[in-house]
């Protein structure tokens, strides 16, 4: 019995260790608060929220565009609403992925093809409920992300730069 014991004990400790070592720590992620115009502060890691109102929102559209002479590409999330719904999200750089949870959010049917880019691999909706869509934005490379969001219509900008 003292064997089972034993092992028992090093199985869950290992299984512990090595949970925490695949796990991604967000505790030392620096949390930022977006604003309501471009800063031209670009960030390629930490977690984001935009205090943003409760606000009921359908997404409708998803468009981009390259600007060589600046160096980045705008995405734009187009929403319903005047304002943009509460946003927390995540840029996880070894991952080449941004995260993003939009509350009180439903997507419209599907989103219109999202066509060539030159940063952005792929963009995925997972509506994990009637009020929560979960993004996520894959990109080719690892990038640096300056994001803010606009109101009246409601939209929501990523500035991407390699």
């Amino acid at each position: 019995m003292p064997i089972t014991k034993l092992s028992l004990f090093v199985a869950i400790t290992l299984s512990m260790i090595c949970s925490g070592l695949m796990a991604q720590s967000l505790v030392e992620e620096r949390i930022r608060r977006l604003d309501s115009r471009k800063k031209s502060v670009f960030l390629n890691r930490g977690i984001f929220h935009n205090g943003g109102p409760k606000v009921a929102s359908t997404l409708k559209a998803v468009r981009h565009s390259y600007n060589p002479k600046l160096g980045y590409e705008r995405l734009v999330m187009d929403f319903e609403t005047a304002q943009v719904p509460r946003v927390y999200g995540h840029i996880a750089t070894g991952e080449k992925r941004l995260y993003m949870d939009l509350f009180d959010t439903q997507i419209k049917g599907a989103v219109g093809s999202f066509g060539n880019s030159k940063y952005v691999e792929s963009i995925n909706f997972f509506p994990i409920s009637s009020d929560t869509l979960s993004v996520e934005i894959h990109f080719k490379q690892s990038v640096s992300v300056d994001i803010f969001y606009l109101d009246s219509p409601g939209r929501f900008v990523i500035d991407v730069k390699g």
